[in-house]
């Protein structure tokens, strides 16, 4: 904070520099301005999100700093603490939720086992809505976080569901026309999710106050980077990528109507809206209530739920990268020479996949057994984008044969990137 006076006729004016924290939007420039206008003795006011900074005139005679903060906390910010430590550890508890998510894969086992059987009643798509949507909360919680967390009243909340039902039903009314699922590639989801993660790290960071260039960003005119609003993004967020939402679009398919599928994807968004509501509804009241406190664990919060997001895409694009969090020990089950083809034999997880160890040169044949209870609605098929593998699982056994032509160590992953494990490739001599 930093002073300088000047005097004027009557009154005793002086100027302040405040430093401001939780503004996460540029929209968040006129809240504050807004609040230190209306204090009594403030003639004018100039506030910066990029920079994190308030400069305020105001009569010294009529009010002062601690007036003008108090001001600001009303309007649900806060006086910011730039200091190194505080970035650092807050950097720390990112990646310590992000490990925790990672290692023990809690993310995983909120995906769903089997969705949208044919002839579904209407109670029943609402129903496998209510119980998805903790899925849905795992895979875009930070998203809803972002655009709910400090907003004022339930507006935030109401407006990001209502895009995600629009979107859902949009999708089913198309896919009902068309007699197509709406589907994506493996490369289009890992770019969808790089995107979005890559939305949600900024979004965190920016919540946090670190790294004000990063904030600059929310300046650029695309639509995912304009910082709060939570109806477009509600829109966007219908159409990524994931287990129920893909086998709810196949139901809607399976309807062969436009007006059927639009109703059953209604049906099933609306069942997801109770639980993601309430989770954003209560980030948005505690917010109000308790700003800084609720600020501060949620946006950490969708930071690293957006690098968990990021690392997904990555696998998913096939993009080279050094083990992760979650990633299986080095080396893994080692191939024998079996009438000259590399058998592997490997058994499958529910929330984990094997990392194998294999030569160079010879063709391999990789048998997974599926026991009974170990497929789900995220392990069932694998992505190995060094050799373009795409693979479904079925129970019992299940054979993946490639020839590895160069050394490396490989990554695959889930189709939707979440379980991730390696294939290291030694030299063939």
């Amino acid at each position: 904070m930093r002073k300088r006076g000047r005097r004027g006729v009557g009154d005793e004016t002086k100027t302040v520099k405040l430093r401001v924290g939780g503004m996460f939007c540029p929209s968040c420039e006129r809240r504050v301005s807004l609040a230190l206008r209306g204090t009594r003795g403030v003639k004018a006011v100039t506030v910066s999100y990029s920079d994190g900074l308030a400069e305020v005139v105001y009569d010294a005679q009529r009010t002062g700093p601690a007036d003008l903060l108090a001001a600001v906390e009303r309007a649900g910010y806060y006086p910011a603490n730039p200091g190194w430590r505080r970035a650092a550890g807050l950097l720390l508890i990112i990646l310590a939720i992000y490990a925790a998510l990672s290692q023990f894969g809690l993310l995983n086992l909120l995906v769903p086992d089997r969705l949208a059987e044919a002839g579904l009643g209407h109670g029943m798509l609402f129903a496998i809505g209510l119980f998805t949507s903790v899925h849905c909360l795992a895979m875009c919680g930070g998203i809803n976080l972002s655009q709910t967390v400090g907003g004022r009243g339930l507006a935030p909340a109401s407006l990001y569901n209502l895009g995600r039902v629009a979107s859902y039903t949009a999708v089913g009314f198309g896919v009902g026309a068309l007699g197509s699922a709406v589907s994506f590639s493996a490369a289009a989801q890992g770019a969808l999710k790089l995107a979005a993660g890559l939305f949600m790290v900024i979004m965190g960071l920016n919540m946090l106050g670190l790294f004000p260039p990063l904030r600059k960003l929310a300046r650029l005119p695309a639509p995912v980077l304009t910082g709060r609003h939570p109806l477009p993004v509600g829109l966007l967020n219908g159409l990524m990528p994931c287990g129920p939402l893909q086998a709810m679009q196949i139901y809607a398919l399976s309807t062969g109507s436009p007006l059927k599928g639009a109703l059953s994807m209604l049906l099933f968004s609306l069942g997801t809206v109770p639980l993601m509501f309430g989770f954003g509804a209560l980030a948005s009241v505690l917010g109000r209530k308790f700003s800084r406190q609720a600020m501060t664990a949620g946006a950490a919060l969708v930071a690293a739920l957006g690098l968990s997001m990021l690392a997904q895409g990555w696998s998913l694009s096939g993009l080279p990268s050094p083990p992760a969090p979650g990633d299986p020990a080095r080396g893994g089950t080692s191939a024998q020479i079996e009438n000259g083809v590399q058998v592997v034999r490997s058994t499958l997880q529910a929330g984990r996949y094997p990392a194998i160890t294999v030569a160079a040169g010879r063709p391999v044949k990789w048998i997974i057994n599926a026991p009974k209870g170990s497929l789900n609605g995220c392990n069932k098929a694998i992505f190995i984008p060094e050799y373009g593998l795409e693979f479904k699982f079925k129970p019992e056994e299940n054979i993946i044969e490639f020839t590895p032509a160069n050394p490396g160590k490989f990554r695959y992953s889930c189709w939707m990137g979440m379980i991730r494990s390696t294939i290291t490739v030694v030299d063939g001599g």
